[in-house]
């Protein structure tokens, strides 16, 4: 009798221990999403960006929904086609503004994401997009770069063409267009791969300027001047306040302070109407149109849930990442206007 009732006892402490700890973790797992599931990312590599901070996210969230969720670096084409083909639910992507930018660009298999797809939410921003010039180079900013191209000099800036690397310059060409009219044509693109192409360019001469991002090319900023490699920023192309909660040690050996000087006010791309050319890469969820809403209402609270804990922060801030939880329905919005603003640029430049 005795050891009965201690066994019951035990069993209701166990229950309440259960019950405290791990609701959430009960209710995602009778919620909608099941199964193993399949995070497909715009990136084949797994060294990159994309699918550093996609394995963060789908880490914690596979834990709070007690599921089998795996990153699978496919590629932009073969994630979407998985992602086209899936409703279930049991296929989901993490891509970046790549997403509808390739689609701005005119890019073979990109299509309007907000048009044929769900968008879910933002989950973090790479702060690290930027522009270098060789450290012997005779343009020590931005200015230098548009008064050049506005005194009919021709610059060369190496980029990789439909999307987040090709942004940049077109903003840069924009503004040229509006600060030295009919000036645009001296601002040349060098359409080339990879960042190792890219750097490339710039270690060979063939162009004056390149995209890269503080992650891939802040080791190069530590060179001596006189070695063939040695880069400096002259832009980065995040928010001022993106960049302000960044850790205070920055990347390497380069830490927020020197950062910011990179960055609007200090460095200023005019968009015209007193308005700065910014760009935030942000990492966010897309979703098949026809899956079932109750999985995206499903992960939007167990990742609200997650950032509401602060770990996930943390985690995301050591690979220098920024966090940025916004809900579906925000996230949405919030990009859509987001695109229609650099919609504007690059027509105006085409």
């Amino acid at each position: 009798m005795k050891f009965s009732k201690t066994i019951s006892v035990f069993g209701s402490a166990v229950l309440m221990a259960s019950l405290a700890a791990g609701a959430s973790i009960a209710s995602a797992a009778d919620g909608p999403l099941r199964g193993n599931i399949r995070v497909v990312i715009g990136s084949t590599s797994t060294g990159g960006d994309t699918y550093q901070n996609s394995s963060i996210v789908v880490d914690k969230l596979a834990e709070r929904l007690d599921l089998n969720m795996k990153v699978d670096a496919v590629g932009a084409t073969a994630a979407f086609r998985a992602l086209d083909r899936d409703s279930r639910g049991n296929t989901l992507m993490i891509f970046h503004d790549q997403s509808y930018l390739g689609y701005l660009y005119g890019v073979e298999g990109y299509d309007n994401i907000f048009e044929k797809y769900t968008v879910g939410p933002t989950v973090a921003i790479n702060p690290g997009n930027a522009y270098l010039v060789p450290k012997d180079s005779p343009y020590q900013n931005m200015t230098d770069v548009m008064d050049a191209v506005g005194n009919g000099e021709t610059v060369r800036v190496a980029i990789q063409p439909g999307g987040v690397s090709e942004i940049g310059f077109s903003a840069m060409k924009n503004a040229v267009s509006i600060e030295h009219p009919g000036m645009e044509d001296n601002l040349v693109a060098v359409n080339t791969g990879s960042q190792a192409d890219k750097n490339q360019q710039l270690f060979d001469g063939q162009a004056d300027v390149i995209n890269g991002s503080v992650q891939a090319n802040e080791q190069y900023t530590r060179l001596p001047e006189d070695d063939q490699k040695a880069m400096r920023f002259v832009w980065l192309t995040a928010r001022n306040g993106t960049i302000e909660q960044a850790p205070e040690d920055g990347m390497g050996q380069t830490d927020r302070e020197q950062l910011l000087e990179f960055v609007e006010p200090n460095v200023t791309v005019t968009m015209g109407d007193s308005e700065n050319f910014t760009f935030d890469k942000e990492f966010f969820f897309l979703y098949n149109k026809d899956m079932d809403p109750a999985i995206v209402e499903q992960i939007d609270t167990a990742l609200e849930e997650i950032y509401a804990e602060g770990e996930i922060q943390e985690i995301q801030k050591n690979s220098f990442f920024i966090p940025n939880f916004k809900p579906s329905d925000e996230a949405a919005a919030y990009l859509k206007d987001k695109m229609t603003r650099y919609e504007g640029i690059i027509n105006n430049i085409q």
